[in-house]
């Protein structure tokens, strides 16, 4: 008798939840009140026809069957009218989370509503994340902006100060104004080191591009840090001994790094030359190559005066150029786009790069992982 209940009963639900299935497959894009309604209502129609198929089967007597269903049917009747209290609550916290979504302000974090479910809570959780990154995109994405209008007006002035000087140069060449040997060689020698500055400004905005566009393809290669650094200095040491600036170095023993030599020798030479430049003539600038907490650092100190503190966080934005100690001297600034450059080389090699305020100068410090 109990496998026959068992069987009339499953074979009674059966029935009920696949038409329920279809039905809820056909409303799959409803309100979840309705969902809820149609679980409702499927639960009580297979709670009804199993009953019923059990006193049928029973041969209950009709007074009797007509209690158990009547109680069944109450009982039905009871969790319907629940699940639709809980479908109408479940609808209005879904609505007040759209409206909260609705109502939040351009550039302004996302409060999620009180009393929410665990799941809404959830999704509303998610929401505020995601304001936080889009308001994070949207202030880095002015930030760029302004750097790039800054960087415009920078490289138009600098652009066209040689511009002006050569056509003067050249003009004056071309209609006879200097005749005289002396100057001639003069004029010609200073045409051509403004041609190298402007093509040193076009290399510069060339590598910048490459890197804000993602195309700054590495070859890594095992390589120490003292080679670099020697490397490095070796490229600046004729503009140290012009500038009459005592340049050093010291390597410690240090594990190799996996690294693109070239693109990080040039971040580090970049930073010698920005020290070189706003070191007064009898100055020092020491570049260092070592291990310091579990990670291999460059760094490269000078004795430009200092930074003012609330430069110390843009030094590294693009055609950001500091006051007082840190101008540039006349013909050597450059479209100020070395620390950017810098900046953007060793992110892409996944290391941070910084600068404080140490002694009479700065110091600027690049900071590696080291090779496993």
């Amino acid at each position: 008798m109990i496998w026959e209940i068992i069987a009339v009963s499953a074979g009674c639900g059966i029935v009920t939840v696949v038409i329920g299935l279809l039905v809820m497959r056909l409303l799959r894009e409803r309100s979840i009140g309705v969902m809820l309604a149609v679980v409702a209502v499927v639960t009580v129609f297979a709670t009804l026809a199993g009953v019923v198929g059990i006193t049928m089967r029973m041969l209950i007597a009709s007074h009797s069957r007509d209690i158990v269903l009547s109680v069944v049917a109450v009982g039905g009747m009871v969790g319907l009218g629940v699940a639709l209290v809980l479908a109408r609550r479940v609808v209005a916290a879904s609505r007040r989370l759209v409206s909260a979504v609705q109502e939040v302000p351009e550039d302004s974090g996302f409060t999620p509503p009180d009393g929410l479910p665990a799941e809404l809570r959830t999704i509303a959780s998610t929401l505020d994340e995601a304001y936080d990154r889009l308001r994070t995109g949207r202030e880095r994405e002015r930030a760029l902006e302004s750097a790039r209008r800054e960087l415009v007006a920078w490289v138009s002035h600098d652009l066209r100060t040689p511009l002006a000087g050569m056509r003067a140069m050249a003009e004056a060449l071309e209609d006879g104004v200097v005749a005289d040997e002396p100057t001639m060689r003069r004029y010609h020698t200073q045409i051509r080191l403004e041609v190298d500055r402007l093509s040193g400004m076009v290399d510069d905005l060339f590598e910048l591009s490459r890197i804000h566009a993602g195309a700054l393809r590495l070859s890594r290669r095992r390589v120490g840090l003292g080679d670099l650094m020697a490397d490095a200095l070796a490229g600046v040491e004729p503009l140290a001994r012009a500038k009459g600036v005592r340049l050093d170095g010291e390597a410690e023993i240090v594990v190799p790094v996996e690294v693109d030599a070239d693109e990080l020798g040039r971040a580090l030479r970049n930073l010698v030359v920005n020290a070189i430049r706003h070191t007064p003539a009898d100055g020092s600038v020491l570049v260092r190559a070592r291990i310091d907490d579990g990670a291999a650092c460059l760094s490269v100190t000078d004795c430009c005066g200092g930074i003012p503190a609330e430069d110390l966080p843009r030094v590294f934005e693009i055609a950001f150029r500091g006051e007082a100690a840190r101008t540039p001297t006349p013909g050597g600034g450059g479209a100020g786009l070395g620390l950017a450059i810098a900046r953007g080389i060793v992110e892409a090699h996944h290391g941070a790069i910084g600068v404080v305020n140490e002694g009479p100068g700065c110091r600027f410090e690049i900071r590696l992982p080291l090779t496993v």
